[in-house]
């Protein structure tokens, strides 16, 4: 048998090119196949992104500590002190979750030296607000009607005794240093700063060239405020102590103001004052929330409106720079006390009976609508 080497020769070739095509169309079909696993895997990538770049807190609201006579005369234990975490077993369940929880100090942590005192000119004891602080809240605003109460001694005692505390606070300040100093905070990587002002101080003068004392609220003082740190910080949040005594109406003023610091760049904005509760309302991508009414106070004698307050939660989303508000929930809070205005104590509406307050669901469903309903103004 003779052999052909030329013949073998190239079918040797014709094998090696065969080889070769098959080899080359495996890796374009595996390289597309790579390239469609990649491709499908994609928006699962983009979800962890999303995740990554979504931050969120969340905040809880109740309204005023306004501590009357009643009241601090029922949490006396005797040798010049107080113990008012009694009133409040109700409501730690409810806030403990939250990373924010904030509360108005309605009336002034003056100094006892300067003798506690009630309406009209309050000072409250220390252990007011050293139980609200036990009890977990720690974002409070100390600008208000009642600031002024006890002058500018009483305001410097309370700027001190908030300083050593671990808790976020703006309204009062020693200097026009300190108030100048917007502290930016951060929780749960969001950048944030709390600013607070009153529209009035019961007609006390602030005195001349200490405006520092107490946040007074003007447009043009909030720009400066705004506008200093509104580039550092993710969400401002501004505590409004603002619109009309005992009236569920947010007043034409309160509409302006809130519409301006929308327009500055506020994301959220807490009000008091009213002693009443109000709408819960959005001014273009702020939320508002008018009125929280009163958390705690004595004033049971002027009607049920005065010891029903508000307790709003939700949580506040940051995503791709923009804010929004998500798990809006909203309770109702009850100040109890006895017929001779004893064992006074903040009960939800969930936690009530009718042997506490007569026909209070239906209460409930009428102060829910107003906290719901669609924004009307005086």
């Amino acid at each position: 048998m003779v052999i052909n080497m030329k013949k073998i020769i190239v079918l040797f070739e014709i094998l090696v090119i065969l080889l070769s095509i098959s080899t080359s169309t495996y890796l374009i079909v595996i390289n597309n196949k790579n390239k469609n696993v990649e491709y499908e895997e994609l928006p699962e990538y983009n979800d962890y992104q999303e995740k990554v770049t979504k931050k969120s807190m969340s905040l809880v609201a109740v309204g005023d500590a306004l501590i009357h006579g009643a009241v601090y005369q029922d949490a006396y234990i005797g040798n010049g002190n107080y113990d008012f975490s009694y009133m409040f077993t109700d409501i730690k369940p409810l806030i403990e979750n939250y990373d924010l929880k904030y509360y108005n100090q309605e009336t002034i942590i003056g100094g006892k030296n300067l003798g506690v005192s009630h309406y009209p000119t309050f000072n409250s004891p220390d252990e007011i607000a050293l139980n609200l602080i036990d009890l977990g809240f720690n974002v409070v605003s100390l600008a208000n009607n009642h600031t002024l109460d006890k002058g500018e001694k009483g305001i410097l005692y309370s700027v001190n005794f908030w300083r050593d505390k671990n808790v976020v606070v703006n309204g009062q300040s020693d200097s026009q240093e300190d108030r100048n100093n917007i502290k930016i905070y951060e929780m749960n990587g969001i950048k944030y700063a709390f600013l607070a002002y009153t529209d009035g101080t019961n007609g006390i003068k602030v005195p001349s060239g200490k405006e520092y004392l107490v946040n007074v609220y003007s447009n043009e003082q909030a720009k400066i405020d705004i506008e200093s740190i509104r580039d550092k910080v993710d969400v401002i949040i501004v505590s409004m102590h603002w619109g009309k005594e005992y009236t569920h109406i947010p007043t034409k003023t309160q509409k302006e103001e809130a519409q301006y610091l929308s327009s500055l760049g506020v994301n959220l904005i807490i009000g008091s004052h009213p002693h009443v509760i109000m709408p819960v309302s959005y001014v273009g991508d702020t939320l508002v929330i008018y009125s929280l009414g009163n958390f705690i106070s004595g004033q049971r004698p002027l009607g049920l409106a005065k010891i029903i307050g508000l307790m709003v939660g939700m949580d506040i989303v940051v995503e791709d720079e923009k804010v929004s508000f998500e798990n809006l929930d909203y309770k109702l809070l009850y100040t109890y006390s006895t017929a001779n205005y004893k064992n006074y104590k903040v009960i939800p509406f969930e936690n009530l009976n009718d042997d506490i307050l007569k026909n209070y669901k239906e209460i409930e469903k009428e102060y829910m609508n107003i906290v719901t309903s669609e924004v009307v103004y005086d």
